[in-house]
């Protein structure tokens, strides 16, 4: 059966300099079983209610600015799941979680980046979920819980985001060697919360957690982090590692 995942996606660039990411992304990918279809909530996709994509052909959204012109060029033609769109909103109004379906989304950065370096043939049908950011941890773990069951289906589950994010405070010019010591004890309590399963804490990180404001001045960024949790089993730490200082490139699964 397929993990759950949360992947660090940082920046659109990642793209096309992968840095130690990509190959943790490739390898990952490679030790996996290959899935029929992905399905990923994205950090990019914030709203109200939930919808889930239903094109046959999403489109490769650059919804990003200032980047160079080859960045822009990059397409991810992966296919859609309209029959699989649909199953996910019926499991979800089921569980009591009103989904829509939204024909015209096309796929965010936060799901073809990450893709384009795991599965570069785009050959897998993808669908994306969307993130009602204002409803907290708890409610993504309950989406999770929902739909953990696509797992058995050959389905990869993936939450896309950062496990620290506050652009305001990055150094673009750093190396992966600097970390900023506030960033690093954010992700170490993440971290050890997680192995220890403390849904409580967890779920209250914004309180409890080390800087929890600084590494996220609004945590729509680290909430699929507890969409792929909810979804999956035991925690792993795939790949950690920060890029510009502060910005977490951490890789779980939940197997």
């Amino acid at each position: 059966m397929l993990p759950s995942l949360f992947i660090s996606h940082g920046s659109p660039m990642l793209a096309l300099e992968p840095g130690a990411s990509g190959p943790a992304l490739a390898r990952l990918a490679g030790q996996l079983p290959r899935p029929r279809a992905i399905l990923v909530v994205s950090a990019h996709w914030e709203s109200a209610d939930l919808r889930v994509t239903g094109a046959a052909r999403p489109a490769t959204w650059h919804d990003f600015r200032g980047f160079p012109a080859r960045l822009y060029a990059v397409q991810y033609p992966a296919p859609g799941a309209p029959r699989l769109a649909e199953q996910i909103a019926e499991r979800l109004n089921v569980a009591g979680l009103p989904t829509d379906l939204d024909a015209e989304r096309p796929l965010d950065h936060g799901a073809w980046v990450p893709l384009s370096l795991m599965y570069p043939a785009a050959d897998i049908p993808v669908v994306q979920l969307s993130l009602p950011s204002e409803q907290g941890p708890a409610l993504q773990s309950r989406i999770g819980r929902a739909l953990a069951d696509l797992r058995k289906q050959d389905v990869l589950l993936i939450g896309s985001g950062s496990i620290t994010h506050n652009l305001g405070e990055l150094d673009w010019h750093a190396g992966p060697e600097t970390i900023e010591p506030w960033a690093q004890a954010f992700r170490d309590w993440m971290v050890d919360r997680l192995a220890a399963g403390d849904d409580a804490a967890l779920h209250d990180y914004r309180r409890l957690a080390p800087q929890a404001l600084r590494n996220h001045p609004s945590d729509e960024h680290l909430l699929p982090l507890f969409f792929a949790r909810g979804a999956g089993g035991a925690f792993r730490v795939e790949h950690s590692g920060f890029t510009h200082g502060a910005l977490g490139m951490d890789i779980y699964s939940f197997a």
